[in-house]
């Protein structure tokens, strides 16, 4: 464990606080925990809701898998019901990854899976309680690239704000691409502008909102965004992986009431043959929607035995 301190803590002051407090203590069964110190970079995977909700999550579960046969150190941090997150406002004390109790403005990269609209008002109190700022033109090299993806990826617009790079499309070979990518230019020394710049212009599927500027119809609708720079695309084309069987599946668990609809969909995945190239021939117009989030979502909370963190076998 690289932050005993933290983790000490947590379990002496906040703990017996709250209620289920299972959940924010990890060392599930088939979890992995990295000396970050030892890998090329850490990322912590993002899932704004409950735990109960999102451990069971087989997107999730995947992306854990992926990053961790790698040598990245990959965590998972949900979003805290209400009296966790009181309890670490009232003491000052970050948000973390379950596997180390690293606080996520420490990671290289924190990425968040957008499922559901109602859940982008979690998205900024974990970004808050992270200690990460939540507009991201005002974050600097000292804080994590903030990235997103997921169903509601593909309408980003209403969450531009506040994530540095979307990923439309499949993340099973993009999410390890884009990681990569980050720590490779984080060592030219250059700022945060510069490098997300260079990774619009070189990965097909990455929209970097601040790149972009809402237009307007003649009638004053709108209608779309377009670049403010000639080196990034005016499409976005949605990467999609053309042989699903080739990426590794988590499917070695225990069952248990918390996580079995995972441990049952990890055997149940369609086929390769769904689409003939490694990107989809149509491209993605980012669409021009500028809503904001309105409405703060009640995590659900329920007790639940220790939970399993499915695995590769491969």
């Amino acid at each position: 464990m690289l932050n005993e301190n933290l983790k000490e803590r947590i379990a002496r002051d906040i703990l017996p606080q709250v209620q289920s407090p299972g959940q924010y203590i990890g060392g599930e069964w088939n979890s992995v925990a990295k000396d970050h110190r030892a890998v090329r970079g850490s990322l912590c995977l993002a899932f704004p809701d409950a735990y109960s909700i999102g451990l069971s999550h087989n997107g999730l579960q995947v992306l854990y898998n992926v990053m961790n046969r790698r040598d990245w150190a990959c965590e998972r941090v949900f979003m805290p019901l209400a009296d966790m997150e009181q309890q670490l406002r009232r003491h000052g004390l970050p948000l973390y990854g379950l596997e180390t109790c690293t606080p996520l403005s420490r990671f290289d990269v924190l990425g968040f899976t957008l499922q559901y609209d109602l859940c982008n008002t979690n998205v900024l109190a974990m970004l808050e309680l992270g200690g990460i700022p939540l507009v991201a033109a005002e974050r600097t090299m000292d804080q994590p690239l903030v990235i997103a993806g997921g169903p509601c990826a593909v309408n980003p617009e209403p969450m531009a704000r506040f994530i540095d790079l979307f990923v439309i499309g499949d993340g099973e070979e993009t999410l390890p691409e884009v990681c990569d990518l980050w720590v490779e230019l984080k060592q030219s020394g250059r700022d945060r502008e510069s490098l997300l710049a260079e990774m619009a212009a070189r990965l097909p599927y990455a929209y970097v909102p601040r790149f972009y500027r809402p237009r307007e119809d003649t009638d004053g609708r709108p209608a779309g965004v377009v670049p403010i720079r000639d080196d990034v695309p005016t499409l976005i084309e949605p990467a999609v992986i053309a042989d699903l069987d080739a990426i590794p599946l988590p499917s070695r668990s225990r069952s248990c009431a918390a996580v079995r609809a995972s441990a049952v969909s990890a055997r149940v995945r369609p086929s390769s043959g769904r689409c003939g190239s490694a990107r989809s021939r149509r491209s993605w117009r980012p669409p021009s929607s500028n809503t904001a989030p309105r409405a703060t979502t009640k995590s659900r909370s329920s007790r639940f035995p220790r939970a399993i963190i499915p695995t590769s076998t491969n």
